[in-house]
């Protein structure tokens, strides 16, 4: 009980507990000991069972706060499986495993077992959830089942249906254990240059159980599409369960029926564009999507024309993220435009109020920061000084919210920031370039200063690019591109072949090179299949590991899926991907052994944020502030505290 008390006290105060490593990853590289502790997500074990041919597999997280050393006792059915506490992985399969059988997982310290649900229980001042236990899947997925809205029609008397889009995750209610906030899109939803009706946009929260917890809907105005929504749900003001921000609009209604403005408002006009109008940003209370606090939208649109058209397109280019700005404390970043002016916008939630902390406009920073930005944005502390910068394209904004550099190559459509390269100190940044006069179709640069690394002139809108270490052959990541780039080394040396995918990543199978996410286009269905690549390096030639028959992916031909993260079980990722016809999510997660350990991703202050902006627009896979490849360093533990939820 003393030790307990011990840990408890520890993570209060952002232990990052003994940095121990094992061997399997390479030397842990050295503690940011000088960097302020970061308020962080309090969850549980993750731990995840699934029937397989050769039993039941099993994996749960290692904690943030967590050494590499840690040891762990597994039950079935409350008998204990392994003789020796489990210190060098945290998956195990259980031959004798059945779908009947109730799994346990306890921590080992010091000797004596400390159930996470004992310490759970503690620190959320007895909000369960599910701790330390699971049941078996039956199947290679687990399905959560959605109520999907009702079909509609537009004023120009046209049909249309839902289909579940973009989700997200958060701790909505404090029980240490994600929910799903989905995003639900009309079949006649539109890209900003396409004119005509769309229907309204919902949102959804679950339970991974499929409990709808509530449904907010946008209403009229807020058009149906990529570029009108992004939704971020984090844990803002620091009481232990997670916030969802968006921006509304006279009509919007919240889970509780209250109506946003006037809900007798209607501001489309004949081409089905919204020009017109006041525009908010709403913070909602994740547990019941009541409605907490409503503003104006910043910057408000004033004239269409100053952004760069006169029919709507450029003027509702959102982006949204968040950032911890004073390197303690998450703030809410939401921005519009990016072809033209840009006007990127910090906000802080705390005592039930939006506070503007900063406002970074080109109109007023200078003319050279006009149409730097991509259709998504990265955060992450990029000068290592603990507080995170906004990597918005081909510039970069400082936490202060003054720019930090300017690269000055333009807009593009594919954007990764991560440690890259291994071999050069801090984080790469590598992008994809629309401008056919852009000297670079794709470049990499020192994420810091903007210094360009390489680049390559492809002279073409380069409209997809990738990132990931797929060759254990070369250090670092392997980048590719969708126009005359060829694939390349972290360096960019020219190598064989190039992979089909340039979509999405996903650490999947036993080793530590990432797999490729992407779908198999269905032409008679208009949708993409799920699927997950591994790229045969030796033949160049990607190979099937996973085909997620009845599954569709989002977004058309970019194939992404509705989530792709590491929510359950070990460090490995797993891919959220809707059924055809949009009854259920279905999670899909490694059933593959492996020697490596490692600290969940979901408290890497990077990755996490990674997921959460990963919503926005054109959705990019998400990358950890470390190298994670073959001959990694393991990484120290990130300083971190875990707020207590209150009642």
């Amino acid at each position: 009980m003393d030790q307990l008390k011990g840990w408890r006290r520890g993570i209060a105060a952002g232990c990052i507990g003994m940095l121990l490593p094992i061997v399997h990853a390479g030397a842990e590289t050295d503690s940011p000991s000088r960097l302020p502790a970061r308020q962080a997500e309090f969850l549980d074990r993750g731990l995840v069972a699934v029937k397989t041919d050769g039993g039941v597999f099993l994996s749960w997280r290692l904690l943030g706060s967590e050494s590499y050393d840690a040891g762990f006792n597994l039950y079935r059915n409350g008998r204990k499986l392994n003789r020796k506490p489990l210190t060098s992985t945290t998956n195990y399969l259980d031959p004798a495993g059945t779908t009947d059988s109730i799994y346990t997982v306890r921590r080992v310290f010091d000797g004596r077992e400390q159930p996470l649900a004992a310490l759970f229980e503690a620190v959320t001042q007895g909000r369960r959830g599910r701790a330390d236990s699971a049941e078996v899947w039956a199947g290679s997925y687990l399905p959560i089942p959605l109520q999907r809205p009702a079909d509609g029609v537009t004023p120009a008397g046209e049909a249309y249906t839902y289909r579940a889009n973009d989700a997200s995750v958060g701790d909505l209610d404090g029980d240490g254990e994600y929910e799903i906030v989905l995003k639900w899109d009309p079949s006649n939803q539109k890209d900003n240059s396409q004119s005509g009706y769309t229907g309204e946009v919902f949102f959804d929260a679950y339970k991974l159980d499929g409990t709808l917890l509530w449904r907010i809907s946008l209403g009229r105005n807020i058009r149906a599409g990529a570029h009108y929504t992004q939704f971020m749900v984090y844990d803002f003001d620091g009481d232990g369960k997670a916030e969802v921000a968006m921006k509304t609009a006279d009509g919007s209604t919240d889970a509780r029926g209250t109506v946003i403005g006037d809900p007798a408002a209607d501001y489309r006009n004949t081409a089905g564009y919204v020009l017109s109008g006041p525009e908010y940003l709403t913070m909602l209370d994740g547990a019941t999507g009541k409605a907490l606090a409503t503003i104006d939208y910043v910057p408000a649109r004033g004239t269409v024309e100053s952004w760069g058209d006169n029919y709507g397109n450029r003027v509702d280019r959102f982006l949204g993220g968040v950032a911890y700005l004073d390197g303690r404390h998450p703030s809410l970043i939401m921005s519009r435009g990016y072809y033209t002016r840009t006007v990127i916008v910090a906000w802080d939630w705390k005592h039930g109020e939006l506070t503007q902390r900063w406002v970074f406009d080109s109109d007023i920073s200078g003319a050279e920061y006009r149409g730097q930005g991509n259709h998504q944005l990265s955060v992450a502390d990029v000068d290592n000084d603990g507080k995170d910068e906004i990597v918005f394209g081909a510039m970069t904004i400082d936490d202060d919210g003054t720019a930090l550099y300017n690269t000055a190559l333009g807009h593009g459509d594919a954007l990764h920031v991560g440690d890259l390269d291994p071999n050069r100190p801090g984080l790469e940044v590598f992008k994809v370039m629309e401008s056919r006069s852009s000297p670079y179709g794709l470049a990499s640069w020192d994420a810091a200063t903007g210094a360009i690394l390489w680049g390559k002139l492809t002279a073409a809108d380069t409209g997809r690019g990738m990132s990931a270490d797929i060759d254990p052959t070369h250090p670092g990541e392997e980048m590719w591109s969708s126009a005359g780039g060829g694939l390349h080394t972290a360096t960019g040396d020219p190598l064989t072949g190039v992979p089909s995918s340039i979509n999405f990543g996903i650490w999947w199978d036993g080793d530590l090179s990432r797999e490729l996410l992407d779908h198999t286009y269905d032409s008679v269905a208009g949708a993409g299949v799920g699927r997950i690549d591994k790229w045969d390096y030796l033949n160049s030639v990607s190979v099937p590991i996973l085909v997620a028959a009845g599954t569709y992916s989002n977004n058309g031909t970019k194939g992404t899926p509705a989530l792709q993260a590491d929510i359950l079980g070990d460090w490995r990722e797993e891919a959220l991907w809707r059924s055809q016809d949009s009854s259920e999510l279905r999670i899909y997660t490694t059933t593959a052994p492996t020697e490596y350990k490692l600290r969940t991703l979901m408290h890497d202050p990077t990755y996490r944020l990674a997921v959460a902006w990963q919503n926005v627009a054109y959705n990019q896979p998400p990358h950890p502030g470390f190298f994670l490849g073959t001959d990694m360093k393991l990484p120290p533990a990130a300083r971190l505290y875990f707020p207590r939820p209150r009642r």
